[in-house]
Formats: structure tokens, C-alpha cells, sequence
């Protein structure tokens, strides 16, 4: 085991992430904060839990940063930040991180939107008030994290991108990937996006027989008044 390393999930209870991202059920991020937990697990690395209960701050960008910050404090030298949205995430890509943060200040598995989904920290290269000021949540995020390094001439190394689920198409994506993720949680994602289909299917259909229904009335002819 890495004592000189912790692990940092950032994600909110299976409620709490369902509200947020309505069109996931509470199923599915149950299954993703399980998964989750024993991705790090098999890692060895020690870790830490921060969901709403026990998150500080105002914004995404306060709650997080304050986050890393306590982990430092308690005498970590790196930090390695992950959530609980992205099915690909495997052991591997933390163990890889350690390794990766003997040689370079910051590590980051950059997720397709523009974001990332993991991210390892030296304590030295960490600077809150920069923290603060990034644009989280946002499709700059990772390119402005990247430019902040090359002008301060910080070694940063790029993990495989990969997708998370912040959206519907982004179900679509997962599962159109030829990469495996865990059955239970497959299954719950193919059960929404066949759900999805059906609705759009029912929607264009209903349309089309309203449509038909008006211009093509094999009845009565409309009575217009002049």
C-alpha cells in the first residue's frame, strides 16, 4: 500500500446524484457508487468518502477544492481524485496514477465532454485560490487546467479519455464502446436507453398519427366558414 497517497471519491449518494441527473435513476448510481468503492478498493490505496454529508462550500468548485484540501491536512503528499460517473474507470488507472506522479506534478484522465474523471495532485503543485477560479463543470475545464501547467512548466500527464454520464447521449456512447464495464451496471443502463427509445418511438408516432389524422380525414370534409 501507497502511504504516501490517498484516494479521494467526490460523489454524492445515489438520491442526491439521481435529482441532479434526472435522467439516471437512483438504481443506477447505487450500482455506480458500489462499483466505484470496489474499483478503489482493489487498488490498496487508502480513500476517502466525501458525499453531500460531509462536503463544504457553496459551489462545485469550493466543495471540491475544500475536499483535497482536508485530505492534504491529514498528511497526504498526493492526492487522487475520482467520482462515481464513469463505468470504464478500473483499478489500473489509479495504480497507473501513482506511478505517474513519481515523475510528473499532475496526472489527468481527461473524460470526452472536456472534463476529467480522475485527477492526482501533488501536494506542492496544489493551490487553492487557483482552485477556486477554474471553470468547473464547464467544456474548458481540462484545456484550461493544461494551459495553468504549461505556463507554470508543470509536468502533467494524460490518462485515456474516457466517457462519463452527464447526459443521455452519453448512455448511448457507453454502450456503443467496446470497452466492458461491470454487468449489473450494463444492464440497468441498456433497461434506460431502450426505455428512452421507446418514449421517442411513441412520441414520433403519436405525432404522426395526429398529423394524418388532421390532413388525411377519410371522413366528413372540414366545414370552413367564410
Amino acid at each position: 500500500m501507497n502511504k504516501n497517497t490517498a484516494i479521494l471519491i467526490f460523489a454524492n449518494s445515489a438520491e442526491k446524484e439521481a435529482e441532479r441527473k434526472s435522467f439516471l435513476s437512483s438504481d443506477v448510481f447505487s450500482a455506480l457508487n458500489k462499483q466505484t468503492l470496489k474499483t478503489v478498493e482493489k487498488s490498496g490505496i487508502e480513500y476517502f468518502h466525501f458525499s453531500e454529508k460531509n462536503q463544504v462550500g457553496n459551489s462545485f468548485g469550493e466543495r471540491f477544492s475544500n475536499a483535497i484540501e482536508t485530505i492534504f491536512k491529514k498528511g497526504f503528499d498526493n492526492v487522487i481524485t475520482i467520482g462515481n460517473d464513469t463505468p470504464h474507470l478500473k483499478t489500473s488507472h489509479l495504480i497507473d496514477t501513482i506511478h505517474q506522479l513519481e515523475k510528473n506534478q499532475l496526472v489527468l484522465g481527461p473524460s470526452k465532454d472536456g472534463g476529467f474523471y480522475l485527477m492526482g495532485i501533488k501536494k506542492e503543485h496544489f493551490n487553492k485560490q487557483t482552485f477556486l477560479n477554474l471553470p468547473w463543470q464547464t467544456r474548458f475545464l481540462n484545456s484550461y487546467i493544461a494551459k495553468i501547467s504549461s505556463s507554470k512548466n508543470s509536468e502533467i500527464k494524460f490518462l485515456e479519455s474516457l466517457n462519463d454520464l452527464d447526459s443521455k447521449e452519453d448512455i448511448k456512447k457507453i454502450l456503443h464502446s467496446f470497452k466492458a464495464i461491470p454487468t449489473s451496471i450494463l444492464k440497468l443502463l441498456k433497461t434506460l436507453f431502450f426505455i428512452d427509445k421507446r418514449v421517442i418511438f411513441y412520441q414520433k408516432n403519436n405525432f404522426y398519427n395526429s398529423f394524418t389524422s388532421l390532413y388525411f380525414n377519410k371522413g366528413s370534409p372540414f366545414v370552413f366558414s367564410i
